[in-house]
């Protein structure tokens, strides 16, 4: 089993955001009014790595709500970002472990959406094998309801992984051919078998039916007091295989000095999925992670480009010790 590490900074303390007070006079009393009064109680997400507002309130009533809330003109990707959540969630199939959209306002050039509130927490790191195996069950329900996904959610023309993938996320053969800065690597790293393996993805991605969470990390998963695990953050659904969630969650996992082999290999997700897909997907999040941590400072959180490259060192860490790299 690996060592276990840990990220520099834990994942419910990597939020950098406007606090209650700092929001416009006219948001706060839009809100008041929604929530029947001035909320009671108000508490911050830490989790998380944009600089949107985002925390659980409370109003006298005692229900709580959780609400994310970005500037219109400022942060009018982080806006784009969660009307969309609001219409993905409006529409994912009943049951499932996520939390589903209350309702949304604009007012004093800000946007804000509240979802269900889910009485719970990150998971811990190291991870604890049975929070573990609760969100790898919750997620096993999300990827069988997925697998075949309602029309009005396909509808939304929703982007497809393997086209993020050649955008986005394929970096080792761009640094292999000289057009994008080499981050630092370990001499074991065998550039070109990364960039060979990376460069499957979007065939794999391709050919596979369903749909996929696409950011699938520790942070969007919540546990509530019963144990269960809910799926949450759902900017990045996209048309692409199970299996890249499962690869992207499982990297804390074997960071945690679990068997993440045997996790991914048991799990409904992987089931058909290609005999070298880990180790693709492996390579493909290693090159986005580390080549995005090279990139320079970011306008996100401060602790954004730190955790890029303790992922991509986790997940080009697992690769190494299932090629023999290292």
């Amino acid at each position: 089993m690996p060592a276990i590490s840990l990220p520099p900074v834990p994942y419910d303390a990597t939020a950098d955001r406007p606090g209650w007070a700092a929001l416009p006079a006219g948001l706060r009393d839009a809100l008041a009014a929604r929530l029947g009064g001035p909320p009671v109680t108000v508490r911050p997400a830490g989790a998380g790595f944009t600089r949107g507002f985002a925390a659980v309130l409370t109003g006298p009533a005692g229900e709580p709500v959780f609400v994310k809330a970005a500037a219109l003109a400022e942060q009018r990707h982080l806006v784009d970002w969660y009307a969309h959540e609001a219409a993905v969630l409006a529409r994912l199939p009943a049951g499932l472990p996520v939390p589903r959209p209350r309702w949304a306002l604009t007012e004093a050039g800000w946007y804000a959406l509240a979802l269900d509130a889910v009485d719970g927490h990150t998971p811990r790191l190291p991870w604890d094998p049975a929070e573990l195996d609760a969100a790898l069950t919750a997620y096993a329900e999300v990827a069988t309801a997925l697998a075949a996904p309602p029309a009005d959610l396909v509808a939304l023309r929703l982007p497809r992984l393997a086209d993020l993938a050649r955008d986005d996320i394929l970096w080792w053969g761009e640094v292999a051919a000289g057009r994008e800065p080499a981050p630092a690597l370990p001499p074991w790293a065998p550039l070109p078998e990364l960039a060979a393996l990376e460069a499957r993805l979007p065939g794999y991605a391709d050919a596979a039916p369903g749909l996929a969470h696409g950011d699938l990390r520790v942070d969007n998963v919540l546990l509530d007091a019963t144990g269960r695990a809910w799926i949450c953050d759902w900017t990045w659904l996209c048309h692409g295989p199970a299996w890249f969630d499962l690869v992207s969650l499982l990297i804390t996992a074997h960071a945690s000095g679990l068997d993440a082999d045997a996790a991914f290999a048991g799990h409904p997700a992987a089931a058909g999925a290609p005999a070298d897909a880990l180790d693709v997907t492996l390579a493909a999040l290693s090159g986005y992670f580390l080549t995005s941590a090279a990139a320079g400072p970011s306008t996100a959180s401060p602790h954004i480009r730190t955790h890029q490259r303790w992922s991509g060192e986790q997940a080009l860490g697992w690769l190494a010790a299932r090629q023999g790299w290292a």
